[in-house]
């Protein structure tokens, strides 16, 4: 029998939680862009400056599968709960700290280092975050609004962007020498409400009623990890090849506002529009997506996200190479805000889908995880294939419309989920059931 849980507030807690969370992240990813070759990586070439500061975003996601391995076992053996409190914890200390940090000018490679080392920091918290309030959602929905639910991590994780970009929005406007010397960090200062307000919310959580009935019967995997690459290895690795449609995000997000501020030139305000309008566009269309998706499956809904995103980084990357604003705004809303939305909606569901409850958090850490990873790097890779020069925007392209093509075939070879009782997940199945 399927136990009952609260969806709602499960949904509202993981919400809130990813956005807080996802502010912290996003911030550092907005500064690399922006600022960090000028004040951490001054004595490089700009091109080199550029490369380094991107690839300091892209470090942070080197971390991500060691502490999903890390924070998986300890979700899947002790808890949701304790995942979610400790991520917050550890997110807005590191990031509190990337403010508070000198520059190059300051103390030389002394500063790039310690960059790194919270970016590191950074990366093993946001490992736990995603995984652990989608399992949070997942097992609290009921049958049939599972995609719904646990649409609304994305859905903060959106929200928590549009916050990191609005307050870089006035700060991008200051003065270069004020930007460059105060202005950057008071974003990272603020993280520290962030952190404060996340913990009061995190610690009124509710364990799931999934997990509370493995440990009423006894049954909570004492080693997860080991169940899981027994067991489950094949739907791991299908998540890490799928989770690569992520790069989608981090090309958007930190590539495309490096290009168009430092190689075409453009102004820096209307491009972090773009991001703030295309997540409030995502926002709206997250959760419409993920009722789509319990109506007529995970497979088509994610597919078609994916597809069209190989189409339209070509138009939005080519409109930024021309310097038409209009093209711009329309290219990057359409493009992240409703089309890779699709994706957004459906990997939480599809993906916890493929565990069983007791190598759910587990299995969704490691395989996103460490696709993400790759992903984190599709900036820097991209940089560094295609150039920094105007007519890079192709190669950036064709390298984004690839990663998609894989995510598509991974998503191709999986089974449909969408109709599978929720005690059935992850485990053969049964006879009668729609797979």
């Amino acid at each position: 029998m399927t136990v009952q849980g609260k969806p709602r507030k499960a949904a509202i807690a993981a919400w809130i939680g990813s956005a807080l969370e996802y502010y912290d992240f996003f911030i550092y990813g907005t500064a690399a862009a922006l600022v960090f070759s000028k004040i951490f990586f001054p004595s490089s070439s700009p091109g080199t400056g550029t490369l380094l500061a991107l690839a300091t975003f892209g470090v942070g996601y080197l971390a991500r599968p060691v502490g999903a391995f890390v924070l998986g076992h300890v979700g899947d053996r002790f808890g949701r709960k304790k995942v979610l409190v400790t991520t917050l914890v550890m997110m807005g200390a590191s990031t509190f700290l990337v403010g508070c940090l000198p520059t190059y000018d300051d103390v030389g490679m002394l500063a790039p280092i310690l960059l790194v080392t919270l970016r590191l920091l950074q990366g093993f918290s946001v490992s736990g975050e995603q995984a652990g309030a989608n399992s949070m959602t997942l097992e609290h929905a009921p049958e049939g609004r599972r995609a719904y639910y646990t649409s609304f991590t994305l859905n903060g994780t959106q929200a928590g962007q549009i916050i990191a970009t609005a307050i870089f929005l006035p700060i991008a406007a200051l003065p270069e020498d004020q930007l460059l010397s105060w202005g950057w960090r008071v974003p990272f200062w603020l993280s520290i409400v962030v952190a404060a307000v996340g913990l009061v919310i995190r610690r009124t959580l509710e364990e799931t009623p999934a997990f509370e009935q493995e440990v009423a019967t006894n049954t909570v995997a004492k080693m997860p990890l080991l169940v899981l690459f027994r067991e489950q290895w094949r739907d791991v690795l299908r998540v890490v090849v799928a989770a690569v449609i992520a790069s989608v995000s981090t090309i958007f997000t930190v590539h495309a506002l490096s290009y168009a501020v430092n190689t075409m030139h453009l102004e820096r305000s209307p491009m972090l529009w773009v991001g703030v309008l295309a997540n409030v566009a995502a926002v709206i269309s997250i959760p419409l997506w993920g009722r789509l998706s319990d109506r007529i499956g995970r497979k088509p809904v994610f597919v078609g996200g994916s597809l069209g995103c190989a189409i339209l980084m070509f138009a939005y990357l080519w409109s930024i190479s021309v310097g038409n604003y209009v093209l711009i705004f329309v290219a990057g809303i359409v493009m992240f805000g409703i089309v890779h939305s699709a994706t957004s909606a459906v990997w939480p569901a599809f993906y916890g889908e493929m565990f069983t409850t007791r190598v759910r958090l587990s299995g969704m850490a490691i395989g996103t995880q460490i696709g993400f990873a790759i992903a984190g790097f599709a900036p820097t890779i991209a940089t560094a294939v295609a150039g920094t020069g105007q007519g890079s925007w192709l190669g950036v392209s064709l390298i984004t419309a690839a990663l998609c093509l894989i995510n598509v075939a991974a998503v191709a070879t999986a089974k449909e989920t969408y109709r599978i009782p929720t005690e059935q997940l992850g485990r053969t199945p049964i006879q009668g059931v729609k797979a």
